[in-house]
C-alpha cells in the first residue's frame, strides 16, 4: 500500500490522539518500551534517509542565511553605527565559531554593515528572508511527513499560507535569537543612549541572562517546527518534548565537539584550500539539521509506543490522523488515470503486435502452399 493510500485510510478512519488508553506520562512506558523507542528511532532515521533530508535542509538554511543576516545587521544598525554592529558580530564569532568559519563570513558582514541605507536594507532583508526561509519550512515539513509515514494532503494554497505564517514567526524568532547572541554591553549602552533609558545596571548581568532567554526561545522554535510543519494532527501543542530536549542538548554537544575537532585535528584548509571554511560551515549546519530530525524521529516513536500501549496496531505505521488528505486523494485519482492511460497504450500495442503476428503467420502459410 502506498503512502497516499495509507494517508487517505488514516484520514477516513480517524484517530483519538488524546485517548485515555494511551499512557499520558512518559514514565509509564517502562524500560522495555524506551529501549524499543531508541532502537526504532535509529532504524527509522536511517530508513527514512534523514541524512539526505538534512542535506536538503542545509541547502535551504544557506539560502536563507544572507537575507536573515541582512535583516539582523540592519536592525542593529538602527540603534548604532555600522562599525559597532560589525565589531559585535565578529567578536561573537571569534569567541564561539571555528576560525575558518569566521574567515568566510567576515567579508559579507563588513559589506552589509558598510551600507548607509539601514531602513531599506531592513525591509529588503525581511522580505527576502520570508520568501527564502519558506523553502526551509516546506522542506522541513516534507521531512516530518516522511518521519510520520504520511504524504502532504493540504491544498497548495493552504500549505503555502501556513508555511508563510510559520516563516514569519520563525524569522522574528531567529532575528531575536541573533540579537540576543550578538548583543553585548556596548550595544546595550548604544540602545540606551538611543532610547533614553538607562540600561547600565541591566547590562552588567545581561551577558549571563541572555543564555537562559536564548534557551527558552530555542525551545519555542523547535516546538513550532515539530508541531506545525507535518501533515499530522499532533495530540496537543507541547512547548517542550523529549525530542526537542534531546535535539537542544545534542546540538550543543555536537556543535562544541565539531568546533573542538576542527580547531585541533581538522586539516580542511590543506585538503580543500580556500573553500575549507565553507566546507566546515556546511558540515556544521548539516550536523545541526540531522540532530533536529532525529529529535523529531524520537517524538514520533514515542507516539508509536503510546499507540502500542493502547492496543493500536502501529507496529508498521504510526496511526496518528493526518490534518488533511485532499491532495492525497487527488494524487491517487491522477495516478489511476495515468495507470489507465498506460494500460490503454499497452493493450493497443498488444493488439497491433497480435495483428502483425497473425499477418506473419498467414504469409508463412501462403508461402508453404505455393511451394
Amino acid at each position: 500500500m502506498s503512502l497516499e493510500e495509507l494517508t487517505v485510510q488514516r484520514a477516513e478512519r480517524g484517530s483519538k490522539p488524546d485517548s485515555s488508553e494511551k499512557p499520558q506520562k512518559l514514565t509509564k512506558l517502562g524500560k522495555p518500551s524506551w529501549i524499543y523507542i531508541f532502537k526504532r528511532s535509529l532504524r527509522e532515521f536511517l530508513a527514512d534517509g534523514c541524512t539526505d533530508l538534512a542535506a536538503a535542509l542545509t541547502y535551504f538554511t544557506v539560502l536563507s542565511a544572507v537575507p536573515m543576516l541582512l535583516a539582523m545587521v540592519s536592525l542593529l544598525g538602527v540603534f548604532g553605527q555600522g562599525k559597532q554592529t560589525t565589531d559585535a558580530i565578529i567578536s561573537f564569532l571569534s569567541d564561539y565559531a571555528p576560525s575558518d568559519v569566521l574567515s568566510v563570513v567576515r567579508g559579507p558582514i563588513t559589506e552589509l554593515t558598510a551600507s548607509s541605507a539601514a531602513g531599506l536594507a531592513l525591509v529588503t532583508g525581511i522580505v527576502g528572508a520570508l520568501w527564502t526561509a519558506s523553502g526551509y519550512i516546506g522542506a522541513f515539513g516534507r521531512a516530518m511527513n516522511r518521519i510520520y509515514d504520511v504524504v502532504e494532503g493540504r491544498p497548495l494554497w493552504k500549505l503555502r499560507l501556513i508555511n508563510l505564517v510559520i516563516t514569519t514567526i520563525m524569522v522574528v524568532i531567529m532575528v531575536l535569537m541573533m540579537l540576543l547572541l550578538l548583543t553585548s554591553e556596548n550595544v546595550l549602552n548604544v540602545v540606551g543612549d538611543f532610547t533614553g533609558v538607562d540600561l547600565s545596571g541591566f547590562a552588567a548581568i545581561w551577558t549571563y541572562v541572555r543564555w537562559f532567554v536564548l534557551l527558552l526561545i530555542a525551545i519555542v522554535l523547535i516546538a513550532i517546527l515539530y508541531y506545525a510543519t507535518p501533515n499530522v494532527k499532533q495530540p496537543n501543542f507541547r512547548w517542550i518534548s523529549p525530542g526537542a530536549v534531546f535535539a537542544l542538548i545534542m546540538m550543543g554537544v555536537s556543535g562544541a565537539a565539531f568546533t573542538f575537532y576542527v580547531s585541533n585535528f581538522g586539516n580542511y584548509n590543506k585538503t580543500y584550500g580556500a573553500i575549507g571554511g565553507v566546507i566546515i560551515l556546511l558540515m556544521l549546519i548539516w550536523i545541526m539539521n540531522n540532530v533536529l530530525l532525529f529529535g523529531a524521529q524520537l517524538d514520533a516513536e514515542i507516539q508509536r509506543a503510546r499507540e502500542l500501549h493502547a492496543g493500536i496496531v502501529a507496529e508498521e505505521n504510526i496511526q496518528i490522523e493526518p490534518r488533511d488528505d485532499t491532495m492525497a486523494v487527488k494524487n491517487l485519482e491522477k495516478l489511476d488515470k495515468l495507470v489507465e492511460e498506460g494500460k490503454e497504450i499497452r493493450l493497443s500495442n498488444d493488439s497491433g503486435m497480435n495483428m502483425q503476428k497473425t499477418a506473419s503467420k498467414s504469409k508463412n502459410i501462403n508461402d508453404i502452399d505455393l511451394s
